[in-house]
């Protein structure tokens, strides 16, 4: 499997209108064509690397796998090269016997798709495998407030590029579990829930999922399937990631920022007493 992540680029660098030539380092970004029982699924621009959680991860977000019993094999197939040489960039994956394969297209709406708001919810409430709302993890704001810091110190591939998203899973301590980077948020968690599927860890109870970037409602969306309470972002949630947070009792925090933050739902999650203090 190809390994690399950062690839190296001359450039024109100017600063203050003085021009230089240097080596800079680019994520790298290649398209992955996801395979089920060897007919196409889904392709997807993603940085190589954690390949079988990603394809893995994806399924677990569209609702047909909840465990490594659900999953017989996962696989590269031949690249399309003149030459006949692999290009890690198609997977298929043998779902175990009896495990339905989702329904052709059948994908959950993202905020590039025009379905309504209400569908959209509906059906995430009706495919999620567990429910978050009864999860009883609480977590004192001075462990959120932590989480960006944890994630960067994480972020090995970014230090070199500045081109990617990260996504963290953690515990109420502050324990990093997971952490992956990708060009897409999406891929990011994707990877983790795959990760998760993989070691039979799902559902994800008791975490955290910290990403970089927004809120979106497909990142609540795939909280929400994978069994995760809260979510973590440093920037804003869309309105309808509000709105499916809201709905299915997970807690979404937003413009997560030095020692500020933004509770839009399950607030009820953090350690906070009525005067705004951490209580024990």
């Amino acid at each position: 499997m190809a390994t690399y992540r950062a690839l190296r680029r001359p450039v024109l660098k100017i600063r203050s209108a003085v021009p230089s030539r240097r080596i800079d380092h680019l994520a790298a970004e290649e398209p992955l064509e996801i395979r089920l029982d060897g007919t196409p699924l889904t392709v997807t621009m993603r940085t190589p690397g954690d390949d079988f959680d990603l394809a893995a991860g994806f399924l677990v977000s569209e609702g047909a796998v909840g465990s490594a019993g659900d999953i017989s094999s996962i696989r590269y197939c031949a690249g399309a090269t003149a030459e006949g040489l692999n290009t890690y960039n198609v997977l298929d994956v043998r779902l175990a016997p009896g495990v339905a394969a989702p329904a052709p297209r059948n994908f959950f709406t993202t905020s590039s798709c025009g379905v309504c708001g209400k569908a959209s919810l509906e059906a995430v409430s009706t495919v999620a495998r567990w429910s978050v709302r009864d999860d009883p993890m609480r977590v004192a704001p001075s462990l959120v407030i932590a989480l960006p810091d944890l994630l960067r110190s994480a972020q090995r591939v970014f230090d070199r590029t500045g081109g990617l998203h990260a996504a963290g899973l953690f515990a109420p301590d502050g324990t990093a579990l997971c952490v992956r980077e990708d060009v897409g948020r999406h891929n990011a968690v994707d990877k983790i829930l795959g990760w998760a599927a993989r070691e039979d860890r799902l559902p994800l109870s008791g975490t955290v999922l910290m990403v970089s970037g927004r809120a979106s409602f497909e990142l609540v969306q795939k909280a929400v399937m994978a069994g995760i309470p809260m979510l973590a972002a440093v920037s804003a949630p869309s309105s309808l990631a509000a709105e499916l947070a809201a709905a299915e009792g997970l807690t979404l925090i937003g413009f997560l920022r030095g020692e500020s933050m933004n509770v839009y739902a399950g607030e009820q999650r953090m350690e906070v007493d009525e005067r705004g203090r951490e209580s024990a």
